[in-house]
């Protein structure tokens, strides 16, 4: 599933190729998503010019004059250019064709999971989007806000943090990844770490997410950027993805539980 960095990577990448281009109209071959694309989608955006080309946790946001057309990627979903003459294939769901850009912005999704919406006005105002938590990497989320947060809080540690309405963003991989770095195990309670652990968490996690953005997201199976490459940080992780493997600190074979479903690897010696 693409993760905030995936996001951020695309976002990043399909910007500079269609901001101040006007679409010229948009070819939906499949509107059946997780929610079926609206009509305004292919009646308001055409004839718009792309304003402003943003994000909110796993939302992009691509904003004109007369609303925002708001993507989510969902369990498999990928954006990318293509040459306009590219014929389609079974999952390409929708293509958005610009007036002035010889290649057309292609939405591929095999499990339909994703979504395209529409909303007027302040888009983050979306009822999808209004109540999520402060944007990981912004001054928002400091060690004062996750305390409050965690307080009382019996609910395990990467549980918690995994919360969009705590904090968007911050998804099974970079938990994982995140909590090793602060050497806090995975299942202790919210509520019972620290303010000193937490501050460290805290720049644990913003570490970790301004890492896998810089290198441009995680190589997993059905991640591809923007620009239609794959992203490199999944050589870096020390964790995810290495149950029964030494850990990198102490050596010992790092462990895998699961918690809601998803599986958490962890060092017992090095996190506690």
């Amino acid at each position: 599933m693409p993760e905030l960095p995936e996001i951020e990577t695309t976002k990043n990448g399909i910007a500079p190729h269609i901001l101040n281009q006007t679409i010229e109209h948009i070819e939906i071959r499949q509107p059946k998503l997780r929610w079926p694309i609206p009509d305004d989608v292919s009646i308001k955006l055409p004839g718009q010019v792309v304003r402003r080309v943003t994000r909110r946790g796993k939302y992009i946001g691509v904003q004109t004059d007369a609303g925002t057309l708001i993507i989510h990627l969902g369990m498999s979903g990928s954006l990318y250019f293509v040459a306009p003459e590219t014929p389609p294939m079974f999952h390409d769901h929708v293509d958005i064709h610009f007036a002035g850009l010889n290649k057309v912005l292609r939405y591929t999704d095999p499990r339909r999971f994703g979504a395209m919406l529409w909303q007027e006005g302040d888009w983050q105002l979306h009822e999808l989007i209004s109540h999520l938590g402060p944007e990981p990497l912004t001054d928002a989320f400091n060690m004062e806000y996750l305390y409050e947060k965690a307080k009382g809080r019996k609910q395990a540690i990467k549980q918690f943090i995994m919360d969009s309405k705590i904090v968007v963003g911050v998804g099974n991989i970079y938990a994982n990844e995140a909590l090793f770095m602060a050497g806090i195990r995975p299942t202790r309670a919210a509520g019972n770490i620290s303010k000193a652990r937490l501050n460290v968490f805290v720049e644990c996690i913003k570490s970790v997410l301004a890492a896998a953005i810089e290198q441009g997201g995680t190589t997993l199976k059905d991640f591809v950027s923007g620009e239609g490459k794959p992203g490199y940080f999944k050589q870096e992780l020390k964790v995810y993805g290495r149950a029964d493997q030494p850990c990198v600190i102490c050596k010992a074979p790092l462990k895998e539980i699961r918690q809601g479903q998803r599986s958490t690897v962890y060092c017992s010696t090095c996190q506690k």
